[in-house]
């Protein structure tokens, strides 16, 4: 028997036959939009490292969040970099800190889905995600102290928290938390597999976050001791795994291009929300490339964020989401 000859550039010939075969795409609903908020400015200030990105005071959010909600963007991950520092991060869980005041303004003035980032490392005077002690980072000290936070966020106003720290113990510890406070309708995203990434420095630069050296703490390698090794391929599925068990309602893998294969391992192996973090490295290089006239801006991006949504992602975090929606609107 002779079989007809394929030729799999019939279902190519046309925009509207592409458009009716493809089996992945993207829509504003994929997308949520991380701000920055600044205590002690007047006015938004360009960040630098991520162009068309700001610090914004917090009497100036109601641009960036009419603008989300005009574009269809379903929410915004919310970041605080604040006025004073200390040891334990007091900031990141005083009623009257950044993220509280802002999260109260956010939900009073928009009906967009409020995420909070939930660590230490914008809050700490040494940069890191916990409370430190005997050379190390002090993981169930470090908990308290999270939980504390999460409650903080909740009583703000936010509609998920989100622990980024990556200890051990994390999710349970403020999911006892939120439901011992009355806030079991408050889900958590939990970072999951959160990598020892060098494409986050222009985000830390953006958070004033950048781990410091500290006299005695060697044990602390950077970030290695609590963020994966981007060698490990089976610890990100046991994290999320314990995670789940935990109580998280998403799991996130960060960074997001570079670990397209832990996305895909995640999707097929768990039944439950992924997200993904195009971090500000990944961001900053397109937008260095295209700048240079390299590559096209626009094209990249949506490339990149589908490649991110083929492999798994049900939604991405991206400093791209306004001017994607924007283009989603022109085509």
């Amino acid at each position: 028997m002779r079989f007809p000859k394929t030729r799999l550039r019939r279902l190519r010939k046309g925009e509207n036959v592409r458009r009716l075969t493809r089996n992945v795409s993207l829509s504003k609903d994929d997308f949520l939009y991380p701000i920055f908020v600044k205590e002690g400015i007047e006015e938004k200030r360009e960040i630098e490292g991520l162009p068309g990105q700001f610090h914004r005071p917090l009497d100036g959010l109601e641009e960036v969040l009419s603008e989300c909600e005009e574009l269809g963007i379903p929410g915004v991950l919310l970041f605080g970099i604040p006025g004073e520092k200390d040891e334990k991060g007091s900031e990141a869980f005083d009623s009257e800190g950044i993220v509280q005041r802002a999260g109260r303004k956010i939900k009073k003035s928009s009906e967009l889905t409020l995420f909070t980032d939930t660590c230490l490392c914008q809050y700490t005077s040494h940069g890191h995600c916990g409370v430190l002690s005997e050379g190390g980072l002090d993981n169930d000290k470090s908990l308290k102290i999270l939980k504390k936070v999460a409650i903080s966020q909740a009583e703000a106003g936010a509609d998920y928290v989100s622990p980024s720290a990556m200890l051990d113990g994390q999710v349970k510890s403020i999911r006892e938390g939120l439901d011992e406070e009355g806030y079991g309708s408050v889900g958590v995203m939990s970072y999951s597999a959160k990598f020892n990434s060098s494409f986050y420095g222009p985000f830390r630069a953006a958070a004033e976050s950048a781990p410091k050296k500290i006299e005695g703490a060697s044990k602390l390698d950077g970030r290695k001791t609590y963020q994966m090794s981007y060698g490990a391929s089976d610890q990100p599925l046991r994290e999320i795994s314990l995670d789940m068990r935990e109580g998280a309602d998403i799991v996130m893998v960060k960074p997001a291009l570079p670990y397209l294969d832990i996305i895909r391992r995640a999707s097929e192996s768990f039944d439950i929300p992924i997200s993904a973090y195009q971090v500000s490295g990944e961001y900053a290089m397109i937008k260095e490339a295209s700048r240079s006239g390299v590559i096209d801006e626009k094209d990249a991006f949506l490339e990149s964020l589908m490649s991110i949504k083929r492999a798994g992602a049900n939604f991405i975090i991206t400093y791209a989401a306004l001017d994607v929606a924007r283009w989603l609107d022109e085509s």
